[in-house]
């Protein structure tokens, strides 16, 4: 097991590793495995980068994220050329159906509302609107259509998690309520929470993982 001390080191190794991240602006605290991170970052997608920098060490068992975007320079940008460059990128991306998303920026917060069929369409246009210019944070309102329930839907699901290799498949218990999938059990790590998670998103007719996984030492 780490010690919290052995944890920042890894985290902000990891932190200058990534291309992405200003790690002199990152501030690290570690306590009984819990890292804080704090600081004040130009964009949201250097946020974004952070937090999953930190997933990916090893013994972080939470997150808590107090980094506030404060555009400056080159990054600031008015809420109308915001919302302008969220509509231009819509356009251009083929896997989200046009006009199926609406956009609202107050004070470089943007917030996304419309319905969808599939969860890899609503995490795309998250993955459009973060690096954007003067974004400071994004409220994902988007909801996802009611689909038909597929027959053994977690059979399949836990299927699914075994195919891709998850050395944790058997340990994720897998419970169905409607269109709802709750995820319990541990895993050794950030990026298997993150995996099963997403493995659980491309089942048919899912409308909310309520991810429980619990991440070991």
């Amino acid at each position: 097991m780490k010690t919290d001390a052995e944890i920042k080191k890894d985290v902000l190794a990891e932190l200058l590793w990534d291309p992405l991240i200003s790690e002199t602006k990152v501030g690290v605290t570690v306590k009984e495995g819990v890292v804080t991170l704090t600081g004040h970052l130009d964009s949201y997608a250097e946020k974004v980068a952070a937090k999953r920098a930190t997933e990916r060490v090893s013994g972080v068992k939470a997150i808590a994220v107090e980094l506030d975007v404060i555009p400056s320079g080159v990054h600031q940008r008015t809420d109308t050329e915001i919302a302008l460059a969220v509509e231009h990128a819509l356009g251009w991306n083929t896997s989200v159906p046009q006009g199926c998303v609406k956009v609202a920026v107050e004070k470089g917060w943007v917030t996304l509302t419309g319905e969808l069929d599939w969860n890899f369409q609503r995490r795309a246009v998250e993955r459009m609107v973060r690096p954007l210019k003067g974004v400071v944070g994004i409220t994902d309102n988007i909801q996802l259509k009611t689909l038909p329930i597929p027959l053994k839907l977690s059979e399949r699901i836990q299927d699914a998690l075994t195919r891709q290799a998850m050395r944790e498949a058997r340990r994720i218990d897998v419970i169905v309520e409607g269109s709802e999938v709750t995820l319990r059990g541990r895993v050794h790590s950030w990026a298997e929470k993150n995996a099963a998670e997403g493995v659980t998103w491309s089942a048919p007719g899912v409308s909310r993982v309520n991810n429980q996984l619990t991440v070991e030492a």
